[in-house]
């Protein structure tokens, strides 16, 4: 598996995740990113026994970009901290079917079937509805398709898809959220751009940066 490596010190490893693997192990038996990565430290370092890689945030399989892994539990306990405190900052690029408004703050209410792997809004007051809040802004537009800047305000699993699929922008090739106007064979637009949050042990605000890859639709704007 090819996986570039962005940065890398004692603390923390930061990754190009590719598209279509899993993040950690689940029921397809695919291989998956944080295995991947273990079994990489373990022979680029020699390390003997179990190689410790705390997996501190997501992306959805499809998506690609930008992840941090911990490499000590002290960085996992800070950079989880940080989530909680909203100071891990997280931007993303998305491709939309439709020319949505130029800029827009989304709130909606999600809930996860965990049996269908499939995420809906729901009213305000179902009793297993999440608060789901993202900012987007409009880049450029090319072939009735619109190139967003994301930020994510909350963390819900598949939330960018399902809250632009509900405005009636589905992400260009998530035959999961758009099946309507996405077929089959297309890869979805969705890319983890960058993270910002503090150092868990140097106190300083690090960032990193990912670019999508020069495939179609991204580069209608490369």
């Amino acid at each position: 598996m090819n996986i570039p490596i962005l940065f890398e010190d004692n603390h923390l490893l930061v990754v190009e995740k590719p598209v279509n693997v899993p993040v950690q192990e689940d029921n397809s038996g695919d291989r998956d990113l944080l295995t991947a990565l273990k079994e990489d430290i373990k022979f680029r370092y020699q390390k003997p026994g179990n190689v410790y890689l705390g997996l501190v945030h997501r992306l959805d399989r499809p998506v690609g970009g930008v992840m941090v892994f911990a490499k000590t539990s002290k960085a996992a306990s800070r950079l989880s901290d940080a989530i909680r405190r909203k100071k891990f900052e997280r931007t993303y690029l998305a491709v939309v079917r439709g020319i949505p408004q130029e800029e827009a703050r989304l709130e909606h209410f999600l809930y996860k079937d965990q049996r269908k792997n499939i995420v809906r809004t729901v009213p305000s007051n179902h009793k297993h509805g999440k608060k789901s809040i993202l900012e987007y802004k409009v880049i450029s537009k090319a072939e009735n398709l619109s190139l967003l800047t994301v930020r994510l305000l909350t963390g819900r699993s598949h939330q960018i898809r399902v809250q632009l699929s509900s405005e009636s922008h589905p992400l260009y090739g998530d035959q999961k959220y758009g099946k309507n106007v996405n077929r089959p064979g297309q890869q979805i637009a969705l890319w983890a751009n960058t993270l910002e949050f503090e150092h868990p042990t140097k106190k300083e605000t690090v960032r990193f940066e990912s670019r999508p890859p020069k495939e179609y639709p991204w580069t209608l704007w490369q």
